[in-house]
């Protein structure tokens, strides 16, 4: 296979300087690309609000000011907003759990007749645009009277056709073998799910938890439609409703705040998000 570089150049002490000297500043520049929005974000919240909105602005806060994040957390009362979201985004995630994983496995493992004619359904929801589906979605969860109730977002985040897709590609991935060892063995459908598909499921589960949860987390049109109680919103619906009225400084600090949960949920969990989305097949 012919590449731009031949590997005998790569070999040479000018191809070896060349190398490493792209690699590392192609690491270097994504580096500052993904971390620097972050620290503008920690560092500004850390500004007064004069010097925040001062042009050109400041790259390191000329007095630092690190109280603004209490202030924030009591002026705008954001552990209640935390607990609302919290509600939330568990609930979204257990009922997707719930509807998801069974459906997946059903499909996958049991092999209902018109199977792929039922997942060919509902994977062409996933052309329909989100906007589409919001006015007879919120006309339905009314007809329901589950306004300002948390079902009202649990409800419709239940069937998610692209995480039954994934759900499905991985048990695809387990052997049969294994399945029909178990049956033998006198173990029923529900039992060989949780006894040993979900086990073994550990990668996926936890790719697609991390999706359901974070969607949740940072979704804003739907809170916004079916929270009218500001007292039962979420973090996103919240802090644009006091947007006008906030400092800056006061605003971005709880922007901070919000973001912190989810980014601890990556680092707690990327090694099993990695391993889910590069799954690839299962010796048995």
């Amino acid at each position: 296979m012919r590449t731009l570089v031949s590997p005998s150049q790569l070999r040479s002490r000018k191809g070896k300087t060349i190398y490493w000297v792209v690699l590392v500043l192609t690491l270097v520049l994504f580096t500052i690309a993904f971390l620097f929005p972050l620290y503008w974000a920690v560092t500004g919240a850390m500004k007064s609000s004069s010097e925040l909105a001062k042009v050109p602005p400041t790259i390191v806060p000329e007095q630092w000011h690190p109280e603004t994040y209490v202030q924030s957390w009591k002026e705008m009362d954001l552990g209640k907003y935390f607990l609302n979201t919290i509600v939330v985004a568990g609930g979204a995630w257990l009922v997707q759990l719930a509807v998801d994983v069974p459906a997946a496995y059903a499909l996958s493992k049991l092999r209902p007749r018109l199977g792929n004619l039922v997942l060919g359904l509902m994977l062409a929801t996933l052309m329909l645009p989100a906007a589409a589906l919001l006015v007879p979605t919120y006309v339905t969860v009314a007809d329901l009277g589950l306004l300002n109730s948390p079902a009202a977002i649990w409800l419709p985040a239940a069937a998610n056709a692209f995480n039954i897709y994934l759900l499905k590609r991985f048990f695809d991935q387990i052997p049969d073998e294994i399945v029909e060892a178990a049956t033998i063995d006198g173990a029923g459908p529900v039992r060989i799910l949780v006894r040993i598909v979900l086990p073994m499921s550990r990668p996926i589960l936890a790719v697609v938890s991390i999706f359901a949860v974070v969607t949740a987390w940072k979704d804003f049109i739907w809170p916004l439609l079916v929270f009218s109680d500001s007292g039962k919103q979420t973090l996103s619906v919240m802090l644009q409703r006091v947007a006008i009225d906030m400092p800056l400084n006061l605003l971005v600090a709880g922007l901070v705040l919000a973001s912190v949960p989810m980014v601890l949920l990556f680092l707690a969990f990327q090694r099993h998000i990695l391993a889910g989305l590069t799954a690839g097949s299962l010796k048995g």
